[in-house]
């Protein structure tokens, strides 16, 4: 049976801390003979997607020699890749095994996301109702024009501070209700802004839904038993409430699972756990404001990029720029972040996903959504045709 982590969630870098404001400066052989009617030939059947049972199947292909030089002498942990549902490479360092589960921070809050997703599948939220209405203590206030899809687009206009984000992750018991608490600064769709609090009043948002009042046992029922995600537990705060924006604790085998759903726009082994429509909406870019960001998860389309280095540990975020997050990789691919560049990568064109857990790289420069993705696809080279 699964463990259930509780936490008093000392995470002093936890969530991921650290944002960056963006403000409203947006860019951008031959027939045989017939006398009947020539048919119209058909296209040749698509191939069952494979799935894995308990364990991937695997088929090592690919020269890996490369990314693992770097990815052990930069702390890494451990790496898998998936091809075409087969789990062609893994890897582990640094005191990596395959079924350790290790803290993977912010990766926590794309989860999240498919959380809210599939309560917006079953009709009981819709993205763009405001969250006051799950979320009691907003309504009457300046919160109550903020929705759902504003806490996951990070454009909410919350209050943040670099002082609040660590007081909520360091030194507060019940991390809901403190986030519930803050103040609203402007209304929301103003500015990009990472925001660890806001990621945390989804926790109130989905309590409110799930049937047990319980967010760790809706993300179990929901996502990790149904994937066999059986390494991976989600923490709590020291008042019982899940962690909705850093705290939960995998593996890159079981990670990998989650990639191969969004690969798969949702379904699962003949199930459909997300709706299609959901998992285009988390992977796009949700405002002009930050181009690479979804809902909750990282994109690549290009226009203007507001990317968190202190997200990953690193003392200075760099300027906004106009461009793509990952330019020598496809413009389909999507990721999900967390602290010390920890990402579930998914190229869907290749048809392909990877992950990466360990520790914080050396640099900023090093282990980022371009280099990590983009050798990846070299590793496979001929393999990955």
């Amino acid at each position: 049976m699964r463990r259930v982590v509780v936490a008093s969630a000392v995470l002093a870098v936890a969530g991921c801390s650290g944002a960056q404001e963006a403000g409203p400066q947006a860019p951008p052989s031959r027939p045989a003979a017939s006398t009947s009617a020539p048919s119209t030939p058909s296209a040749p059947p698509t191939p069952a997607a494979v799935f894995p049972g308990e364990t991937w199947q695997r088929a090592d292909a690919g020269d890996w020699s490369n990314l693992d030089a770097e990815l052990s002498a930069e702390g890494s942990t451990c790496v898998a890749v998936v091809k075409d549902g087969v789990l062609v490479h893994d890897a582990y360092w640094n005191g990596g095994a395959p079924g350790s589960g290790q803290r993977i921070y912010s990766i926590t809050k794309s989860l999240t996301a498919l959380l809210v997703g599939m309560q917006a599948d079953d009709g009981t939220l819709d993205l763009d109702d405001t969250a006051s209405e799950p979320v009691d203590e907003w309504r009457g206030t300046d919160a109550e024009a903020v929705t759902v899809r504003d806490l996951l687009s990070m454009t909410s206009g919350r209050r943040w501070s670099e002082a609040s984000d660590r007081q909520m992750i360091r030194a507060t018991a019940d991390q809901t209700n403190f986030a519930v608490g803050i103040d609203q600064q402007r209304p929301p769709g103003q500015a990009w802004v990472y925001d660890n609090a806001a990621a945390q009043t989804l926790e109130s948002v989905l309590d409110d839904l799930a049937d047990s009042d319980d967010v760790v046992e809706l993300a179990t029922d929901r996502l990790l038993d149904p994937l066999g995600m059986r390494d991976t537990t989600w923490a709590r705060d020291a008042a019982g409430n899940a962690l909705t924006y850093s705290g939960a604790e995998s593996t890159c085998l079981d990670l990998a699972r989650v990639g191969h759903l969004m690969l798969n726009r949702g379904r699962w082994d003949g199930r459909q756990l997300l709706s299609a429509d959901l998992v285009e909406q988390l992977t796009s870019p949700s405002s002009e404001l930050n181009a690479a960001y979804g809902l909750l998860w990282w994109t690549n389309a290009a226009g203007r990029v507001v990317e968190i280095r202190r997200q990953a540990g690193f003392a200075d975020d760099l300027p906004p720029y106009e461009g793509r997050l990952a330019p020598s990789v496809p413009e389909d691919a999507f990721w999900a972040l967390g602290y010390g560049n920890q990402y579930i990568a998914v190229v869907p064109g290749e048809n392909l996903v990877a992950v990466r857990l360990g520790a914080r790289p050396s640099s900023p420069d090093r282990i980022t959504f371009d280099t990590f993705t983009a050798g990846v696809l070299d590793g496979l080279g001929d393999a990955g045709g």
